[in-house]
């Protein structure tokens, strides 16, 4: 019996080609691009051998592993987060968990100054202005930003992406502190240099956090009123990991009060619904979960998923197989 594969939304790349070449035509797609309803997707899994899902539409738990079947080999994320799978679960049942880890980091890492630039430039407002008609020439006390070389960037979480985001800020001449359950010693070498810092200390002493931590129980409101609190009146937040590390009522407050400048958001508590506080607040630039956005990477990110399902279908080892043990260096934050 020819092995059945699912994939719950249309992708960019031609996957059904790229099955076809490595000898899988036995796929169905999802022809719509919305999310199915939680029957349909139930139904739709029955009998699969490969799954490939986008995370924000799914929750793959016990539920999804009975519908699906015994047969289920692999689970491959077109994400880099696999926190809408019950990991504990997959590996009970011995069903491969896959995740596209190397084709987000530096399109994410992109995203991420973009934010952290039009947050500390007040380009949201500046936009505003330019399509309202009603701009009358530059001005002296023109809304000023806060400048960006030479100040201290804080990394929470420096796994890819982290990395990456502080491997921009070298032309920027910024010092660099991190924080992370363990010592990362390839952010702390040269030419990045960083230090390691307390969560609290590295929050007092920032002028820009950058979070890239995971989404777990640990981490839900990492920030929080107590922690935004502990940041310069001058500091900007940005947040291109999971909505949940923030709670969005307490940044909501602490940019209406100035607890801190401004916010630069691409990931939100309850996607796709944004908090109407952070809709509303001029010091908050907003993007709707477009970190990887590009068309070479989100190709790239489909290439890594099928490679994923795949490899795992031939019963060869899978190049991006997400384990939640320490002795996998791609499930480190």
């Amino acid at each position: 019996m020819e092995q059945r594969i699912v994939i719950t939304r249309p992708l960019p790349g031609d996957p059904l080609g790229r099955f076809a070449k490595a000898g899988f035509t036995n796929v169905w797609v999802n022809p719509r691009d919305v999310g199915l309803t939680r029957a349909e997707l139930l139904a739709a899994v029955a009998g699969a051998h490969a799954v490939i899902d986008t995370p924000f539409d799914t929750n793959i738990n016990a539920e999804f592993f009975d519908a699906a079947g015994d047969q289920l080999v692999i689970v491959s994320n077109y994400a880099v987060g696999v926190d809408n799978v019950d990991i504990v679960e997959a590996a009970r049942r011995g069903i491969i968990v896959g995740y596209t880890p190397e084709p987000v980091t530096e399109p994410t890492a992109d995203a991420t100054w973009m934010l952290l630039l039009a947050a500390a430039r007040r380009a949201r407002e500046g936009l505003d202005l330019a399509r309202s008609g009603d701009w009358k020439g530059v001005r002296p006390l023109d809304p000023m930003g806060k400048r960006i070389i030479g100040k201290t960037l804080l990394i929470i979480g420096p796994g890819r992406i982290g990395k990456a985001v502080a491997r921009r800020s070298i032309g920027w001449k910024m010092r660099v502190l991190y924080c992370a359950r363990s010592q990362h010693t390839d952010v702390e070498c040269p030419p990045i240099n960083a230090q390691r810092v307390s969560l609290e200390d590295g929050l007092r002493e920032a002028d820009f956090v950058s979070i890239h931590c995971p989404s777990t129980e640990e981490t839900r409101h990492l920030i929080n009123a107590q922690r935004l609190a502990l940041m310069k009146p001058s500091a900007v937040l940005v947040n291109t990991a999971r909505g949940a590390v923030v709670d969005e009522s307490a940044l909501v407050d602490a940019l209406r009060n100035g607890t801190i400048f401004a916010a630069g958001l691409d990931v939100f508590e309850s996607e796709p619904e944004i908090h109407q506080g952070l809709v509303e607040a001029d010091n908050a630039f907003l993007l709707p979960h477009w970190g990887s956005t590009t068309d070479e990477d989100r190709d790239w990110m489909t290439e890594t998923a099928v490679g994923n399902a795949v490899a795992a279908l031939r019963g060869d080892p899978v190049p991006f197989e997400y384990r939640s043990d320490d002795s996998n260096p791609r499930s480190r934050t």
